[in-house]
């Protein structure tokens, strides 16, 4: 896959779950559709913060986290964060970003990360088990966020406003600006079947994904704070996504670094292609992970 990785340990917990499943997986499943999954491919792809978030353990977040984390670009270097054992004396940057113990500067033994091709993941934003990250360490790696740093992460909570009070208050005590770096939040839940469905048990919707907006300076210099935008909706009596990203496509494509028409007509290519890999019955992890790569391939031939 390309992509580096530094582990150090977790207390035996790992984000990816013992029983992965893939993005197609999860579509055909109906955790999320196609449409979501593309605009998630290129927001990923771009390296945006990502939080999966629920209330109940069990429903699901870190298997939809490990199936989104497959669109990171090749290169990317995944850090996992050691709960309670992370100090940080790999992050050049940790006394700015107001780490209690700083960095450690001669430690020439450590791989240092860069910022530009850095993916954090923490187990889960909490203090339910000392694999977990939280307090000091929470604040940190959402701070991380503002120089440049990836993150991806699960969080017990229901709504993106759980999400933002759990981490506006103390022990990890971000402020809102802080808070507005977070990127991508999907809302999972674990739900009865719709009528007719032959599952057994319950099923999981993402019921919510959210676009936080980072706050940003105009041409002027003034401050702009703008509210988190809906990019789609479960509707629970249809069992199906109502979708809304289509009002912030602009801001989506500039903020990946892409034309607004060049963004909407790769999402449409993105989409179709998680599609015909979902007729076709492709959703075993690594030939999904081979999808993927062959359509970078053949993208980047196309752009060259």
């Amino acid at each position: 896959m390309g992509v580096a990785s530094l582990s150090r340990g977790w207390w035996g917990i790992h984000p990816v779950p013992l029983r992965s499943r893939s993005i197609v997986e999860l579509v055909r499943a109906g955790t999320l559709d196609g449409e979501l999954a593309a605009l998630l491919w290129l927001l990923v792809e771009a390296r945006l913060p990502v939080i999966a978030a629920a209330e109940r353990s069990g429903t699901g977040k870190s298997t939809l986290l490990a199936a989104v984390l497959d669109f990171l670009p090749p290169g990317t270097r995944r850090i996992e964060l050691r709960g309670v054992d992370e100090d940080f004396a790999w992050l050049p940057h940790a006394a700015e970003l107001g780490w209690p113990g700083g960095s450690d500067p001669d430690a020439a033994a450590r791989e240092r990360a860069t910022s530009g091709s850095a993916y954090l993941l923490a187990a889960e934003l909490s203090d339910h088990h000392p694999g977990y990250t939280w307090g000091d360490a929470a604040r940190v790696a959402v701070r991380a966020l503002s120089i440049g740093y990836g993150l991806g992460a699960t969080i017990h909570a229901d709504s993106l406003e759980e999400v933002f009070d759990l981490l506006h208050r103390p022990p990890v005590a971000v402020t809102d600006d802080e808070l507005s770096r977070l990127g991508i939040v999907l809302v999972l839940r674990a739900v009865a079947p719709p009528p007719g469905d032959v599952a057994d048990g319950l099923v999981r919707r993402v019921v919510a994904a959210h676009y936080v907006r980072p706050v940003a300076r105009d041409a002027h210099g003034h401050t702009q704070r703008l509210p988190p935008a809906v990019l789609a909706t479960w509707d629970p009596h249809a069992d199906r996504f109502e979708h809304f990203a289509w009002g912030i496509m602009a801001e989506l494509a500039d903020r990946v670094g892409r034309r607004t028409g060049d963004f909407v007509a790769e999402h449409e290519r993105r989409r179709d292609y998680i599609a015909g890999l979902a007729e076709a019955g492709v959703v075993d992890v690594d030939d999904v992970r081979a999808a993927l790569d062959g359509y970078r391939s053949i993208t980047s031939r196309h752009s060259n």
